[in-house]
């Protein structure tokens, strides 16, 4: 009886182990599974070179959220914010040869490489904010992120940037008299520093995190920008004059490199897609209350807020109109496809 009692505790003991061994095999291979299901089978880089809390990078870290939420974490983002990645016009470069998969960029840098561009940044071109989301958010500006393609990049969305003003440092600029002799900076954009010079003034071409310097060594006397960037940047500061003429409605594009895109299936392309106009609508509803608080706050450290009358600022569209001219001859049926669609 002891005998049989010692066998079934051996053999007691044996399932148990039996069991533990199986048990733990059984988690290992859970974990391994987990820890699998962890691991991203792409990684990408995003380049934004607003602050952490602007409107642009925001829709930028929801664009990542949704991607990665949809991908079931196949696909992560990792936003790099504050231009640590360079300024727009190097980003394209490297997005253009291997080392940025994704950006948000201003129009004008694009239209360094496809002319087509300069066509949606002519001055007073829209009548207001709904006029340019009815050109963007429809075939022209479906056939707009198209034209992406020339430079080796895919159009993904358009995000707003609202609308461009001038400020200045020394004086206010009430007429077009007054612009004569300023020197304003801009964008490294041809039209841009074209319509300048029609106005009177001399464009000085300058990334935009050396403006706040140039402005304060007065190296330049004013600069042309939305409230939201005048705010974020602190131009009040050193720029105490803010006119506002909304000269521009220059357009910001989400792109994807195209040699990233190709590694990517048609599903998941199209899930890109999706996911980047709906971040795009995101960040239209956060631009919009944050350029009021953006204007709120410059206002209440003494900027002063200088509104053009309607004659003066009927002078600064005849003066610009040797620019029209100039892209007419080219551009004349899409200029024409997209004043038809004002509401005039």
């Amino acid at each position: 009886m002891e005998r049989q009692s010692e066998k079934q505790k051996k053999r007691t003991i044996a399932v148990l182990l039996c069991c533990i061994v199986m048990a733990a095999a059984g988690m290992t291979l859970y974990l391994f599974e987990r820890q699998k299901e962890s691991v991203p089978e792409y990684v990408f880089t995003y380049a934004e070179n607003q602050t952490a809390d602007y409107p642009t990078t925001l829709g930028a870290l929801k664009f990542a959220e949704l991607v990665e939420e949809r991908s079931q974490g196949r696909i992560r983002i990792l936003v790099q914010a504050e231009g640590v990645l360079g300024s727009e016009g190097d980003v394209i470069k490297q997005m253009r040869y291997g080392g940025i998969d994704f950006a948000r960029v201003s129009l004008s840098q694009i239209s360094e490489y496809v002319p087509e561009m300069n066509v949606l940044q002519l001055p007073y071109l829209y009548e207001d904010s709904g006029h340019m989301w009815r050109v963007l958010d429809g075939e022209i500006g479906e056939r707009f992120l198209g034209y992406a393609g020339e430079c080796d990049l895919v159009g993904l969305s358009w995000y707003d940037a609202g609308a461009r003003n001038f400020y200045c440092s020394n004086r206010p600029v009430r007429t077009l008299q007054d612009m004569r002799g300023l020197r304003i900076r801009v964008q490294e954009s041809e039209v841009m520093s074209e319509v300048i010079a029609a106005l009177g003034a001399v464009p000085i071409q300058m990334p935009y995190d050396q403006v706040y310097e140039a402005l304060e060594r007065r190296h330049a006397d004013g600069a042309e920008n939305n409230w939201s960037s005048f705010e974020a940047m602190q131009h009040y500061e050193v720029a105490r004059y803010f006119t506002v003429d909304e000269h521009a409605r220059i357009p910001e594009m989400q792109i994807c490199a195209e040699h990233t895109w190709e590694q990517l299936s048609e599903q998941d392309r199209q899930m890109i897609l999706d996911c980047a106009r709906e971040s795009a609508l995101y960040e239209r509803e956060l631009w919009s209350e944050h350029e009021k608080q953006a204007r709120e706050k410059a206002l209440h450290n003494q900027v002063q807020e200088i509104w053009l009358s309607p004659q003066e600022k009927e002078k600064f569209k005849a003066a610009i109109e040797p620019v029209y001219e100039k892209y007419r001859e080219e551009y004349g049926d899409v200029i024409e496809e997209i004043l038809s669609l004002s509401k005039s």
